[in-house]
């Protein structure tokens, strides 16, 4: 006799699907540039709650602290296992997909998901690779160039008339609606790519790569280079190639660097 699916089985856990533990933790909340140690161990026990566990902090302005410790409230073995990175490249290695939280509109129009449509799409890849979210400052938030390294920005549908989430409540509504995409199985991602994109290391080494040939090639221009490197960044980030794909791409800026090189003045 089937027995009678209650509350408070879905409270304890007995009827989550089996992968849903290892997709949560496949995905990496990043917190950059905290200043509030507080605010690391709200948002470990908001992760904790949800049964996220992969915890990463790029240059911390306190950590390890004994109010982050506080602010826990039991969730402290995530901070004793979070990994702490002097730099957000370091904390992109080995992601193949990017999300960034921020409410703020920009110029330069970068796509956008909702927050429940952003943890489907996570959820749908994370049993490809890692997966990492992004959070920045209490104070501003993600800067421009870090927005520029997500495939997505992420958005909370709040009241427009007071919009104003502190750091641990934004990863709270994330870590909520992670978990019920993992809960229900049913994941739909706005598109998932048949291969594996390379990671936000490879992505940013590119970049690099491609600014200094534009540069070479004189087809970029030294006093204005951001504009146009924020469109590139767009378009390779919305079509997230994989290693042979960076491999010839990066291989195609080498040939090109070398023949601007040897090219008569």
């Amino acid at each position: 006799m089937m027995k009678k699916r209650t509350a408070e089985d879905t409270r304890s856990g007995d009827y989550l699907p089996g992968n849903t533990p290892d997709l949560l933790g496949r995905i990496r909340v990043v917190l950059i540039n905290t200043t509030h140690p507080g605010n690391i161990g709200a948002t470990a026990r908001a992760m904790k709650v949800m049964g996220l566990t992969n915890l990463h902090l790029v240059t911390p302005l306190k950590f390890p602290d004994a109010e982050a410790t506080a602010l826990a409230s039991g969730a402290d073995d995530l901070l004793q296992a979070a990994q702490v990175h002097d730099s957000l490249e370091s904390a992109l290695e080995n992601c193949g997909l990017v999300l960034g939280t921020s409410a703020r509109i920009r110029s330069l129009a970068m796509p956008q998901l909702d927050a429940r449509t952003a943890a489907k799409q996570a959820i749908a890849e994370a049993g490809k690779y890692e997966i990492a979210i992004l959070f920045g400052r209490e104070r501003y938030g993600l800067t421009n160039d870090e927005m520029q390294r997500c495939n997505w920005l992420v958005h909370i549908d709040a009241n427009p008339d007071y919009a104003s989430l502190n750091l641990a409540q934004a990863v709270q509504v994330l870590s909520y609606e992670l978990r019920m995409a993992a809960i229900s199985g049913a994941a739909e991602a706005v598109t998932t790519p048949e291969h594996e994109p390379v990671d936000g290391l490879q992505m940013e080494r590119f970049y690099q790569h491609l600014e200094e040939t534009l540069l070479d090639i004189k087809f970029l221009n030294p006093a204005q280079p951001r504009k146009l490197m924020m469109r590139l960044r767009r378009l390779f980030n919305r079509a997230r190639p994989d290693q042979n794909e960076i491999n010839i791409l990066r291989g195609i800026l080498t040939a090109s660097q070398e023949s601007s090189r040897h090219e008569p003045e």
